[in-house]
């Protein structure tokens, strides 16, 4: 039986990218997950569902994730069947994200949590529930995992990925001259590279 690779996309994308991850798993069923969640208390809640169900016909399931889909697995998979996990641009320090938006936006936490959601010229939501949240609720994770990160990513800092990399005693490869999105022919075939490299350990 061909085990699973499942892939988690990141804001905007969909489960069809994961098509793209066939090739490089031709031994295994490459699925992507089209999830609803929209933030990691709904993350917690369809995740682990899905994972439990896919468990029950598996023992070993591979995750890709992407972005936010990243950060969405790392805050809610942590007691599933995860055998080895690729992380691709991942959101690891939410509460720096949002602080950093918030700083970007001109926006004061006093602010926030006076008026409970603030929309940012920039296109992005913040929300003082999602905030206080993640100061609850930290990511604990402790999978096989490999992160690849691009140099120029604009939100995350490398001293932030560095240092979660450096928690889960994770490979950390650094692309030069990339950026947050994985889209072009150069980033991906880095990308199918460095996935290839460490599929088969």
């Amino acid at each position: 039986m061909k085990q699973p690779v499942i892939y988690f996309h990141g804001k905007g994308s969909s489960a069809d990218e994961a098509e793209h991850y066939k090739e490089l798993f031709p031994n295994s069923d490459v699925i992507g997950f089209d999830y609803k969640s929209q933030t990691p208390w709904e993350a917690k809640e369809e995740f682990p569902a899905y994972f439990i169900e896919a468990s029950q016909k598996y023992d070993r399931i591979t995750l890709i994730a992407n972005s936010i889909g990243a950060y969405f697995s790392l805050c809610s998979l942590g007691e599933c069947n995860v055998t080895k996990a690729f992380l691709i641009s991942p959101i690891v320090d939410m509460e720096k994200l949002i602080c950093d938006m918030m700083n970007w936006a001109g926006v004061t936490e006093k602010d926030l949590k006076e008026r409970k959601v603030i929309d940012t010229p920039f296109g992005e939501r913040l929300s003082w529930e999602y905030l206080c949240y993640v100061r609850e609720h930290s990511v604990k994770w402790d999978k096989p995992t490999y992160i690849l990160y691009d140099e120029k990513d604009n939100l995350t800092s490398i001293e932030t990925i560095s240092r979660f990399a450096a928690s889960i005693a994770a490979p950390l490869e650094i692309m030069a001259d990339g950026e947050h999105w994985f889209h072009t022919q150069e980033q991906m075939e880095y990308l199918d590279k460095w996935i290839r490299r460490y599929n088969n350990e």
